[in-house]
C-alpha cells in the first residue's frame, strides 16, 4: 500500500467525519472510513511527555471547554479528558493502531510534534500509509527527513513559488519548487485570488504532484473542482462527497 494508490479522487476526511463524533477521534475516523473516506486528514501536537497527541488546537478551550495546553498535559490526563460520545484525545500511535489499513494526511502543528510523530509512524511500520504535511517547512522536514521514503505535501514556503509558476504556467519552474514533494494542499482561493484554475491544475499535474483542495462541503463546490481535475478533496463532509463520487462513476 502506498497513500496515493488507488483510484482517483481523494475522499480525505477533513478530521474524521465529526457527525454525531468529536473531532480527530477515534470515533470520528471510524465513521469517516465506514462512509467511504479513502484517507483520515488529522493534526497532532505533542504532550507534555513527549507523545504525538491528535488535537487540530494548541489548547483544550474550543473541544472540551477547558483553558489548558496541549503541550501542558500528560498523555494519561488527556485520555481522561471527556470529548463527549464516550471519546477523549488519543495519540497518533492509537489511531495508526487502532486502523492498520487508513491512511492518514498528518498535519505537524507543532515543532515539538515532528520527531514523536515520526516516532510512532515508525513503530507502526506507517510510512507507506502516510503523507506528512505543516505550513511551516521546518516542522514538515523535520518529520519527513526522519522518515524515509515518506510522502509530503507542499509547506507554504514551497508552494507559494510553484503556485506563481503555474498560474504563468511554467511547469519547470513549478516542479523545481515542489522536488520531493507529492501533492499541494490548497484552498480553491486565498482572499480574492483564485488558487485553483484549470491552468493551475494543469501545471501543477506536469510538476509531477496531485492537487488536493480544502476544505470543500458544498456538492456544487465539489463538482465544479471535480470537473476541472483536481484529485483530492479535504472535506468535512466525506459521506456527502462519497455520494457525489458513486454517482459521478
Amino acid at each position: 500500500m502506498t497513500f496515493l494508490s488507488g483510484p482517483l479522487p481523494r475522499i480525505i476526511a477533513h478530521r474524521g467525519l465529526a457527525i454525531e463524533a468529536p473531532e480527530n477521534t477515534l470515533l470520528a475516523f471510524l465513521r469517516a472510513l465506514s462512509a467511504g473516506a479513502t484517507h483520515l486528514e488529522t493534526d497532532v501536537h505533542a504532550s507534555s511527555d513527549g507523545e504525538a497527541v491528535i488535537s487540530h488546537d494548541p489548547d483544550l478551550t474550543r473541544v472540551a471547554g477547558r483553558p489548558v495546553r496541549v503541550e501542558q498535559l500528560t498523555m494519561a490526563q488527556l485520555r481522561r479528558i471527556d470529548l463527549g460520545h464516550g471519546q477523549t484525545f488519543c495519540s497518533l500511535a492509537e489511531a495508526l493502531d487502532a486502523f492498520p489499513e487508513a491512511r492518514y494526511n498528518i498535519d505537524i502543528k507543532d515543532a515539538r510534534a515532528a520527531l514523536p510523530a515520526a516516532r510512532a509512524i515508525l513503530q507502526a511500520r506507517a510510512t507507506d500509509r502516510v503523507l506528512i504535511t505543516s505550513f511551516d517547512e521546518k516542522r514538515r522536514r523535520a518529520a519527513a527527513d526522519a522518515l524515509p521514503g515518506v510522502a509530503s505535501s507542499a509547506s507554504v514556503t514551497r508552494f507559494l513559488p510553484a503556485i506563481l509558476a503555474a498560474k504563468f504556467g511554467f511547469a519547470g519552474l513549478a516542479r523545481r519548487a515542489l522536488c520531493g514533494l507529492v501533492a499541494v494542499q490548497i484552498p480553491e482561493r486565498r482572499g480574492p485570488v483564485r488558487l485553483v484554475t484549470p491552468r493551475t491544475v494543469r501545471v501543477l499535474h506536469d510538476a509531477g504532484v496531485e492537487v488536493h483542495v480544502w476544505t470543500v462541503n458544498d456538492p456544487a463546490q465539489m463538482t465544479r473542482l471535480l470537473d476541472i481535475g483536481v484529485d483530492g478533496l479535504v472535506t468535512d463532509r466525506c459521506d456527502v462527497l462519497k455520494t457525489l463520487v458513486t454517482r459521478r462513476n
